[in-house]
């Protein structure tokens, strides 16, 4: 028999007030553009580091700052909606819209993770803190609700989520090696410090992909392979987490195409990615034997 979701009004308040905050932030990262604009900055390690000059990312380098404003559209014109969304199909006990919810959570927590962690210092931090702390709390109460045994009774069709974990086993592989490929070089020649750095205190995205995010990836697709009832949740909440980022990091190149930075070849790269994880989870969440979940 169908039951209510746990913790209905804790995690409903959480997302509202998410929805909000993140409006807010989005909103200043999209509209202000008072400043000088961009000038050279040289680091503490001696490089020379064009900063943007504008807006609220104002101290970031010229390279991110743009992407900062390209994820701050999509999560404000696509996160937050979609958030709304799998909040009314979550709190309806539709196992779609909680499988939905997470991952979207996971998408809030990661992006607002990095702001507090990478972003300079700016009007927004309090607000960072609070999206960060909502979204894991939000996140975890949710995966919580779960019954794991009858989500993966809930499934039409098993052989799906093999391919979906092979899938994001290659896919944190070839990022892990991405990543390493800018950390490794500089340990064998000696220079140790990546020009990625550049006047950041160390590779926060590479540093919480290692050893967070990728493992998570790899974890979640070894454990549907091997049939562990973990993996029936996991894969789907992270497959629609890896959508989010990766349409996120689309427009992060696209911002910085038009800004006059070579992204080539991640241009084809990174939508390719999105475009399989889209297929991905569209196809997970159809496979869905019905939408209220069983308690």
């Amino acid at each position: 028999m169908t039951g209510a979701m746990k913790n209905k009004k804790i995690i409903t308040l959480l997302c509202i007030l998410i929805a909000l905050a993140a409006s807010v932030a989005c909103s200043f990262g999209i509209l202000e553009t008072d400043g000088p604009g961009q000038y050279e900055y040289k680091s503490i390690r001696g490089e020379t580091v064009l900063i943007y000059g504008r807006g609220l990312y104002k101290d970031m380098s010229a390279e991110v700052a743009v992407q900062g404003i390209a994820q701050d559209y999509v999560t404000a014109f696509i996160g937050v909606p979609i958030l709304i969304i799998a909040l009314l199909l979550a709190v309806k006990n539709s196992l779609k819209g909680r499988l939905l919810l997470s991952g979207v959570l996971l998408y809030f927590m990661l992006t607002y993770l990095f702001y507090t962690s990478m972003g300079m210092y700016n009007k927004m931090f309090l607000v960072y803190v609070f999206l960060l702390g909502t979204s894991l709390y939000a996140l975890l109460l949710t995966l919580f609700s779960f019954n794991i045994s009858e989500v993966e009774q809930s499934f039409r069709s098993h052989g799906l989520f093999k391919y979906g974990g092979i899938f994001l086993i290659v896919n944190a592989c070839l990022i892990a090696l991405l990543w390493l490929s800018v950390i490794v070089p500089p340990l064998i020649n000696g220079s140790i410090i990546p020009i990625q750095v550049e006047h950041y205190t160390t590779l926060i995205v590479q540093g919480f992909d290692l050893g967070i995010f990728l493992p998570m990836a790899f974890i979640s697709g070894y454990l549907v392979i091997k049939k562990n009832i973990y993996g029936y949740l996991f894969t789907p909440v992270y497959m629609i987490f890896l959508t989010l980022l990766m349409v996120a990091l689309v427009s992060k190149l696209l911002f910085m195409a038009a800004a006059g930075s070579n992204v080539v070849p991640v241009i084809f790269i990174i939508p390719s990615i999105a475009i399989i994880s889209i297929i991905f989870s569209i196809l997970l969440l159809r496979n869905i034997k019905e939408l209220s979940l069983l308690n």
